[in-house]
């Protein structure tokens, strides 16, 4: 087997209802013909969409089959324990040209039950947001499953649910069971676990092209729901230049902001993981073993666990999302 090394993978580009243009007008980033965008998958080990490699001894393979025949070498060995085969995080930019619908995603336990799949906990990276823009998350009062379809079904679930601002560089962590939605004018970073299962709520009584709206899973969602009220649902950080900050801890990964406007190396030897980078500004060069992988904003790259040692240059600065499981 050839030595891994830092893995760029293909971009999987998503039409989407609510898609609007920033991931090519703000990200570079050119999906085709495609009449909008509304997500892309950077970083993919769900079956339906796995990503592949776009370059080096490994392009043209699929990280299915990278991890396959790899193993912990890529993802480490309590990693591997734990999700075998499967790769436990997908890497995803959205652009939301109009509101999503109103969601909810099971846990592990439900998602088991009933896909046989993992549940789906998640944060975004506010990359760019229009003036005033939006997202709901949670609940602005403590509520049951009763009072919930009260409002629900006398058509005023709206006026309980927590709506925040959202500018650059905000952080939102929502775990499994937290009703969610990302409002019109936002361009973000999603990491989240491996699985695509979504509970819509509610969609705004939007039609597709052919005048059907799309599917509701109502009674889906009421098991799925975590009804309590909390305090603060926007994630708390201090922003420092030139050091790792931390954002968000979970069972199913850790993610720091690397905000730097000059180079730095990481020693990742005692991390049992990959690492996943997200830019999202500016631009850098990994380099590794004498080779160099260049990464620009807009891009995702993994290191394998294999990958300890690296040096990183920029001439512009770049701003990372360095995420890993712990």
């Amino acid at each position: 087997m050839s030595a891994l090394y830092p893995l760029k993978f293909k971009t999987i580009y998503k039409d989407k209802i609510w898609g609007g243009q920033k991931i090519k007008t703000y990200l570079g980033k050119d999906f085709g013909n495609l009449p909008n965008c509304g997500e892309t998958w950077e970083i993919s080990g769900v079956k339906s969409d796995v990503s592949v490699v776009s370059s080096g001894a490994l392009q043209g393979e699929s990280l299915a089959d990278i991890l396959e025949k790899y193993k912990d070498q890529l993802v480490g060995k309590k990693v591997y324990d734990r999700f075998g085969n499967i790769f436990p995080l997908l890497v995803k930019f959205i652009d939301a040209n109009d509101w999503l619908s109103i969601q909810v995603h099971p846990d592990d336990e439900l998602a088991k039950k009933r896909h046989n799949s993992f549940g789906k906990t998640e944060m975004w990276y506010i990359i760019e947001s229009d003036p005033g823009s939006t997202l709901i998350a949670g609940f602005n009062q403590e509520l049951d499953e009763k009072k919930y379809l009260e409002k629900f079904n006398s058509g005023h679930l709206e006026d309980i649910l927590n709506k925040e601002e959202a500018n650059a560089d905000d952080v939102f962590f929502l775990p499994a069971g937290r009703v969610h939605t990302i409002g019109k004018g936002l361009l973000l970073a999603e990491i989240q676990q491996t699985s695509d299962i979504t509970y819509r709520i509610y969609d705004f009584d939007r039609v597709d092209d052919k005048g059907n709206k799309r599917e509701l899973h109502t009674e889906e969602a009421l098991a799925a729901i975590d009804y309590k009220q909390y305090p603060d649902y926007k994630t708390r950080y201090n922003p420092v230049k030139n050091e790792d900050v931390h954002l968000v801890t979970c069972p199913y990964f850790t993610t720091n902001v690397m905000d730097f406007t000059e180079g730095t190396t990481k020693d990742y030897s005692n991390l049992d993981s990959f690492v996943i980078h997200v830019c999202v500004a500016g631009a850098y060069t990994i380099t590794h073993a004498g080779n160099t992988y260049n990464v620009k904003m807009g891009e995702c790259i993994l290191l394998p666990n294999t990958v300890n040692n690296i040096i990183i240059s920029t001439t512009t600065g770049f701003k990372i999302l360095e995420s890993y499981i712990e």
